[in-house]
């Protein structure tokens, strides 16, 4: 027996609020900092690379990042480089952490209006303790009758997830800003996804849209997402 959708999955980095803006932002300091050593696109090369091949290891998150910036200093710097350009990279990894949280316009209005409609789930990736801190500040947390911190987004993952909140793939919409770690994953479940595109997206988690499904939806704005909503549980109950 098919069921209707009953819950809402919400990504939380640069969907709900800011946060990919501020890792190119420290981009472009380390870059300055590691000019005498190479162009900025090698050294922004260099640090993808590092990042990703450390991803098992140091997982998705700032600390992560800052690992990587670190590790990419001494292969270009090698003996030349300074103790205080490390000294430096790690300041610039404790400002990061200590940003404060900007919650996008309308997205507390949206979340209170559908949380007497359905059941919200809060699923965001990365380290534990900032993505706690991040949670806790933005004054959103209430709103969540469940909250996972994975340490990836992958089909895996997710239905670990839905394990834990005892939920099918076809009772959920997810909402995300990665087509990759959002929605591609969540469709090949069997479930529904609704993609908010970010101005800023880090390029490993960059994807191609799929094809045109009455599962997938693309919008531009948060606030569009009641309305959308309708849409695809009509067509939920269409199809029951």
């Amino acid at each position: 027996m098919k069921k209707y959708i009953n819950t809402i999955l919400f990504d939380a980095d640069d969907t709900l609020w800011e946060n990919e803006i501020f890792f190119r932002q420290t981009e472009q300091e380390f870059c300055l900092l590691l000019e005498k050593f190479g162009s900025k696109e090698v050294i922004l090369k260099t640090l993808l690379k590092s990042e990703i091949e450390t991803l098992p290891i140091y997982g998705f998150g700032i600390k992560g990042f800052m690992l990587s910036m670190i590790d990419t200093a001494l292969q270009l710097g090698g003996e030349n480089l300074k103790s205080n350009i490390i000294s430096r990279i790690m300041e610039l990894g404790k400002e990061q952490l200590r940003r404060p949280v900007k919650v996008y316009e309308g997205v507390e209005d949206v979340l209170n209006s559908l949380q007497y409609s359905y059941r919200l789930v809060l699923a965001t990736k990365g380290d534990p303790t900032d993505q706690k801190r991040k949670i806790e500040a933005s004054g959103l947390k209430p709103y969540f009758s469940h909250i996972e911190i994975m340490p990836d987004k992958t089909t895996r993952n997710y239905e670990e997830l839905l394990k834990n909140i005892d939920c099918c793939p076809n009772e959920i919409i997810m909402v995300g800003n990665s087509v990759k770690s959002d929605i591609l994953p969540i469709l090949q479940l069997g479930g529904r996804g609704i993609y908010i595109p970010c101005h800023t997206t880090w390029i490993h988690e960059t994807a191609e849209c799929p094809q045109e499904s009455p599962y997938f939806k693309q919008i531009q704005n948060f606030t569009q997402i009641p309305e959308i909503l309708q849409t695809m549980t009509e067509l939920n109950h269409k199809s029951a």
